[in-house]
Formats: structure tokens, C-alpha cells, sequence
């Protein structure tokens, strides 16, 4: 079978066009490739920044940052509403904590308007001490973000803007929760707070509700109440990160010792006659997941310490084994009461402690004043469990 004459020139062309083709398929199955990987957070140490500060009929500044699921959002996406409301919040603040509820019925409410609503954590997660999370049971990383955002059902889209804050310089929140609406436009009608009262059930979004009505009506607010204080913790910006390598530096400074206990002081101490919710953990430096878990409860102390708070290690190595025991206990810097059980008669001290323990290491029991056991776990704990069980428990709380 004879072929057809081919034009040479057509020939070169198709080759370079299947060239061309095959190389930017190439490249947009590797951007697929890539988005399909998901995000991955990089917070980063930074030069202190410049910190915008919107006016009354500025512009929105863009913004395209990831969304909890890894895919990313951007302002563009919400073009098609008549207002846009830009939340700034995050997970350890108590008062944004204090609004997550109401922020939410505010999105139900106005699920029939063309409102739009993004949530975005400004903060950098590199700028957060332990000791700031007593009214948490989540940092502010982009994976807390994920379990925060699934455990009160956000149903507005919640943005990490943790690594270099990209986007949140230019919007400029002073603290978390601040919030911001624009018109369709895309211009500034409302800075500040949700509402002037931040403990739940207190007040219902009051000025936000106001600020998207009159936005919605084209109606402009009046100039005392178009900006109001944003009331909550400052901003974490990356630079703002001195004070954490100094109070970490510090707590590694500080003081460990270890002190033999006998069974009927451990029975004292279960009694806890201190006017603080006890953690008490029982360890061995023999016990592999006690010694894996065991950074997990330092992190713990740092965060609720400053509370109504005191965690308690309670070593069941031998008594001869304190210099051991010591070493380990200086290599985790377990500057708490540390206790090493002062008899060999292992048995002596679960009759002590009961509680139907089976003699079993790890056992770690939080404990009310006057001995009432609060929280039990046999083994290994579950660490962010263990940080809702305090947090929740009465004589702590999420709110001030």
C-alpha cells in the first residue's frame, strides 16, 4: 500500500505541536499531581513586617490561602456576593473560642443573602508558648485547625495564613476574633468586633449583624460605629518570637530533682488535699510508651500550669534506681514534683491506688481536691483527650 505525499512543512508542524501539547499536558498533570498532594504548612522565623491598617472604603486586599482541606481559596472565589465578611480568628484564643458558636449562627442566618463568609488564622504558629494555651485544648498549626474546624462544624471555609502571614499584613487584624465587611464593591464598611459582650449566651453579633444589614442595603454605617475595638489576644505575627525562645530557653534551665515517696504518702497525695486539679502520671523507665508519652505531659503542665493546675510524676522504678530515674527525668526537663515510689512491694502500692487497676504501666488519673477521680486512662493516653478533660473540667474552662 502506497502512502501519500506529506508536505514537509505540515509534518514539522504537527511534530512541534505534539511536542508543545505533550509538554504543557506534562506540566499541568504535575500541577494536578501537586494539588492532589494537598498543602503543607512551613511557618517560618521572619523579619518584622509593616502591619496594614484598613480604612472606612478601602479595597479588600486579595487573599488566596488554604482552606482546612488542603484546596485553596480566594477572594475571587466569593465574587458573585453582595457583601463579604473576612473573620480573623484562630483555635487558643479564649475569646475567639467565646465566639465560634455565634459567628456560626451568623452564616445559618444568613444563608438566604448573598453573604459570603471566610474564616482566616492570621496567627504563626512558631509565636505560641505552651504557657499560652490554658484555655485550649489546640495550638494554632494548620492540623489543630483541621480537628477545630471539624469539632464545631465551621460552615464557612477556615484559611491558614500561618507560614509568612501573606495575606493578613494587609488586612492588619489587632487580634483574634477581628472581623471585616466589605460591600459588593469590594470596599470597607465595618472593622472591629462581632459584639461588646464576649461571654456565650451574653449577646447575639449585634454589630456584625448591623454592619451586614446596612452593607446589604448600601446604606452606610455611622462613623462611631463603623470601627470598633477588636477585643481578643493580639495577633501572633512570626517576628514576635523573643519572648517564646527565652521562656523555652528558661524552662530548660530550670530546676529537676526527683523525691522518694512512700505508700501511705502516695495515699495522702491520692487524696489531694491541694486546692488544684491534680494530674498524676505512673511511669517507669522501663516501660516503653510511658517514656514515649512522657514530653506529653510536660507540654501539659507549661499549658495549664498557670491554672488551678499541677501535674505529678510518679515513677515505679525501684528505689535503687533514683539516680536512673533522675537522668531521665533532667533529659524531658520535668521541673514538677517528681516522686519515686519508695518500696519494692509493687503490689502495696496498687492496693493503694485501686481504682481497679490491674498493675499495668502507663496509669495516669486526674484528681479534684479531696480525691475525686475526675478522668482515669489505663495505658497510653490520647493527648488531646487528656487537654479536653482539663479544659473542660469545671474548675478550669475555656473562657475567662
Amino acid at each position: 500500500m502506497k502512502m501519500k505525499n506529506i508536505n514537509l512543512s505540515t509534518l514539522l508542524l504537527t511534530v512541534m505541536g505534539l511536542f508543545i501539547w505533550g509538554c504543557g499536558n506534562s506540566n499541568q498533570i504535575e500541577e494536578e499531581a501537586i494539588s492532589e498532594e494537598g498543602f503543607t504548612p512551613n511557618p517560618q522565623e521572619m523579619a518584622e513586617q509593616p502591619v496594614g491598617k484598613l480604612e472606612i472604603g478601602d479595597k479588600a486586599p486579595y487573599f488566596k490561602l488554604p482552606n482546612v482541606d488542603g484546596k485553596y481559596v480566594s477572594i475571587d472565589d466569593f465574587k458573585d456576593s453582595e457583601a463579604l465578611v473576612v473573620y480573623f480568628t484562630c483555635n487558643h484564643c479564649p475569646t475567639a473560642q467565646a465566639y465560634e458558636e455565634r459567628f456560626n449562627d451568623v452564616v445559618d442566618d444568613y444563608a438566604g443573602e448573598k453573604v459570603a463568609f471566610v474564616g482566616i488564622s492570621p496567627n504563626s504558629p512558631i509565636g505560641i508558648l505552651p504557657e499560652e494555651l490554658g484555655y485550649t485544648d489546640l495550638d494554632d498549626d494548620f492540623e489543630s485547625m483541621q480537628i477545630r474546624y471539624e469539632e464545631m462544624n465551621y460552615n464557612f471555609p477556615y484559611l491558614y495564613d500561618g507560614d509568612i502571614h501573606e495575606y493578613s499584613l494587609a488586612y492588619g487584624p489587632t487580634a483574634t476574633p477581628h472581623v471585616f465587611v466589605f460591600d459588593k464593591d469590594r470596599k470597607l464598611t465595618y472593622s472591629g468586633r462581632l459584639d461588646a459582650s464576649e461571654k456565650p449566651g451574653t449577646a447575639n453579633a449585634e454589630d456584625l449583624r448591623m454592619a451586614i444589614d446596612k452593607t446589604l442595603a448600601g446604606e452606610p454605617l455611622d462613623a462611631d460605629k463603623a470601627i470598633t475595638p477588636a477585643f481578643g489576644c493580639s495577633t501572633k505575627w512570626a517576628w514576635k518570637n523573643e519572648y517564646t525562645k527565652k521562656v523555652n530557653a528558661e524552662w530548660k534551665e530550670r530546676l529537676v530533682e526527683v523525691e522518694k515517696i512512700s505508700p501511705s504518702g502516695l495515699a495522702d497525695l491520692l487524696k489531694n488535699p491541694t486546692d488544684n486539679l491534680l494530674l498524676i502520671n505512673f511511669w517507669a523507665t522501663w516501660c516503653g510508651p510511658c517514656v514515649v508519652e512522657y514530653p506529653e505531659f510536660i507540654e501539659i503542665q507549661r499549658m495549664y500550669g498557670g491554672r488551678d493546675f499541677q501535674f505529678v510524676s510518679l515513677s515505679m522504678d525501684n528505689p535503687n534506681q533514683e539516680e536512673k530515674v533522675l537522668k531521665f527525668l533532667k533529659s524531658k526537663y520535668s521541673a514538677v514534683p517528681n516522686y519515686l515510689i519508695d518500696t519494692e512491694d509493687k503490689y502495696a502500692v496498687i492496693d493503694v491506688v485501686g481504682n481497679e487497676w490491674d498493675g499495668s504501666l502507663p496509669i495516669t488519673l486526674l484528681i479534684e481536691p479531696g480525691g475525686k477521680i475526675a478522668y482515669k486512662i489505663m495505658g497510653e493516653i490520647k493527648a488531646l483527650e487528656l487537654k479536653r478533660a482539663i479544659v473542660d473540667h469545671p474548675m478550669i474552662g475555656r473562657y475567662y
